[in-house]
């Protein structure tokens, strides 16, 4: 299906912080993007965007994926994120660029990360949310988790996505966002509202580790 007349397809994939941002095997969803374009005859390159990386290295990419990483790597993540690279990563989403954002990652694109201790990571406020620690007297959201998608919303073959969740933070999406999906089982953004994600233009934020991709092909061909 993308190939017509024998035209050639490619796709640059900008993976952000390889090293720093792939917790729980994230590079999983990454191998399953290459791979799932290779079967098809899609010419793919990964571009691997490391600290200090260059904004137009970012420009070249047709697709974003970052995941997840714990408290410290999201400090140096926020640091090397300097205020000419959040602009340049607004206007690729705000301008369609399809992108996955997994855990660390998808706190990381909404206003603020607020730890346990109170100090407050600040986010790049391209996404109308906010994520926070309770700290230690509350658990942490661990297992697998369903969540049911808008399937019309987001033109996809099939109504939900399966995987695995392992975070302490809570999300709270502001009254512009909308959610990924809602939760059947498990505890999602923040274990209350049933929400699970959040979608904004070609750009989605998840909770859902596993890695996501490869136990939902289909989500990975959406976002081909």
């Amino acid at each position: 299906q993308y190939m017509i007349h024998d035209t050639k397809y490619s796709l640059v994939i900008g993976w952000l912080y390889p090293e720093l941002m792939s917790t729980y095997g994230d590079r999983g969803n990454i191998i399953v993007l290459q791979k799932r374009c290779e079967w098809r005859g899609i010419e793919v390159e990964v571009k691997r965007l490391d600290l200090r990386f260059k904004i137009e290295d970012l420009r070249k990419c047709d697709m974003l994926f970052m995941g997840g990483a714990q408290d410290t790597q999201q400090k140096i993540v926020a640091t090397d994120f300097s205020k000419e690279k959040g602009k340049a990563l607004k206007e690729m989403v705000e301008n369609n660029t399809p992108g996955l954002y997994v855990c660390g990652a998808y706190q990381f694109l909404g206003k603020y990360y607020k730890e346990a201790d109170g100090t407050i990571i600040k986010g790049l406020g391209i996404l109308d949310l906010y994520t926070e620690n309770p700290g230690d007297n509350h658990p942490r959201l661990i297992g697998n988790i369903v969540t049911q998608l808008n399937a019309k919303r987001y033109s996809l073959v099939t109504d939900g996505v399966v995987g695995f969740e392992n975070h302490g933070g809570r999300t709270y999406l502001g009254k512009t966002m909308q959610p990924l999906g809602h939760v059947t089982i498990g505890y999602g953004n923040n274990g209350q509202d049933k929400t699970e994600g959040a979608v904004y233009k070609n750009s989605f934020g998840t909770y859902l580790h596993g890695p996501i991709l490869p136990k939902n092909p289909h989500f990975a061909d959406y976002l081909i």
